[in-house]
């Protein structure tokens, strides 16, 4: 099970996290968006007691156990331009992608699809 961050991902992830009573970031998957998954960020105090944890840059990258198959060999990266912004997925699972980029489908796992919104 490997989740790697870019080196910007890495440095943002280090500025969001420095002087903050947080640990780290939990990355998972849900159902939803307009391929059937869409993917989760978020900073956290703790990892959950089954989450599969690492670490990377000083960064702790906690992933929830249901997302593990999904989510292996996932590269993080943050991008800042001038028409996109924020932290973005490629996904060696993934055998579609939505053109804004947060949702994604694969060969072996359904998910819900809704409408991009």
């Amino acid at each position: 099970m490997t989740v790697t961050l870019t080196e910007k991902a890495s440095s943002k992830l280090q500025n969001f996290l420095e002087g903050k009573a947080l640990t780290g970031i939990r990355v998972g998957v849900k159902t939803g968006g307009c391929n059937g998954y869409e993917y989760a960020l978020n900073l956290v105090k703790e990892a959950n007691n089954e989450d599969v944890c690492f670490e990377q840059d000083n960064v702790l990258i906690y992933v929830d156990p249901n997302s593990v198959s999904l989510l292996d060999g996932v590269v993080i990266d943050f991008v800042d331009s001038l028409t996109q912004g924020g932290f973005t997925f490629t996904n060696p699972n993934a055998t579609q992608t939505c053109g804004c980029g947060k949702s994604f489908a694969t060969a072996n796992c359904g998910g819900q699809a809704t409408g991009c919104g």
